[in-house]
């Protein structure tokens, strides 16, 4: 009589092809061969009668029934996951990997600070972090958690907020001992100003600020302007090519250190939030629950 889940191991090999994202990084994780990969994918949809995968020499795609499998997996081996935590006790550390996604703003200078607490806690638990500005697809590049800027669209992902984040305008001294400082929102015009254009709608992102207890968005123009990584307007600000506007998190430090000065305090008051962001269907492992509260207890504080 032959083992009704003796494909498992096939099923785990498809699901490290989709998260590694070709058969040779796989292979490289699985310490095997991207043949030996290949022939048990092949060896599994010959099995479900399906096609999961879509195969060329350069890429691979999911086909939709190859998405919903992925996701009914990953889902299953969580709750194997977690039925190990259960029968090993709470005196066990607890154990796994977690993927996350997060823009390059909150990763480099808000989420280290974020991490220590976890990671101390839990040294057992492997993080595999993508700093993007790309917004991944949780499910069909297999990542477990995202953290995302801004007000998020109904799209049915479940949305835990970590934080708002405080905006303020800064330029470096040298930049303020040349043009001077504005002395209100109607000076920017006059000033270099430092755009941001949103890869998403190919339009120039608007400072958000306040003036007499209103909300101005007000749209920055300038000779040079920056796309893709919104780090960009803040290295070009420190050395003195113009104003940007930044959160708080990453300014603080530059106007510690002297490299940058805040400028029309009057016109703050306003932020952007940041959420933690995953698929509602899956089943989240033991780890990715206890990262995601990790986040938000930190982010209280």
């Amino acid at each position: 009589m032959s083992r009704k889940f003796d494909h498992l191991g096939d099923v785990e090999t498809f699901i490290t092809v989709v998260e590694k994202g070709s058969m040779t990084m796989a292979a490289i994780a699985l310490a095997t061969t991207p043949s030996v990969l290949s022939r048990a994918i092949t060896r599994l949809e010959a099995r479900l009668g399906v096609q999961l995968l879509r195969r060329t020499t350069r890429r691979l795609s999911l086909t939709e029934q190859g998405r919903l499998y992925l996701e009914q997996s990953r889902a299953a081996f969580a709750l194997i996951e977690d039925a190990e935590r259960a029968i090993q006790g709470p005196g066990d550390e607890l154990r796994g990997s977690v993927r996350l996604s997060a823009p390059t703003t909150y990763a480099h200078h808000r989420l280290p600070a974020l991490m220590q607490r976890f990671c101390a806690q839990h040294p057992q638990v492997r993080i595999e972090l993508n700093i993007t500005n790309r917004n991944v697809d949780l499910v069909a590049e297999g990542y477990d958690l995202a953290i995302r800027m801004g007000n998020l669209p109904d799209s049915g992902l479940v949305a835990r907020k970590l934080e708002d984040a405080a905006m303020c305008l800064i330029a470096a001294p040298g930049y303020l001992a040349r043009a001077g400082a504005p002395q209100g929102i109607a000076d920017l015009g006059r000033h270099s100003c430092l755009p941001f254009v949103m890869p998403s709608t190919g339009r120039v992102s608007p400072w958000i600020l306040r003036e007499d207890g209103r909300d101005v968005d007000w749209v920055p123009h300038g000779g040079l302007q920056v796309s893709d990584d919104v780090l960009g307007v803040v290295t070009l600000a420190q050395n003195g090519l113009g104003i940007c506007q930044t959160y708080d998190f990453i300014a603080q430090d530059l106007i510690g250190q002297g490299r940058a000065v805040e400028m029309l305090k009057q016109a703050r008051g306003r932020s952007r939030p940041f959420s933690v962001i995953y698929a509602p269907h899956r089943r989240l492992s033991s780890a990715s629950r206890a990262l995601i509260d990790s986040l938000i207890e930190s982010t209280s504080k």
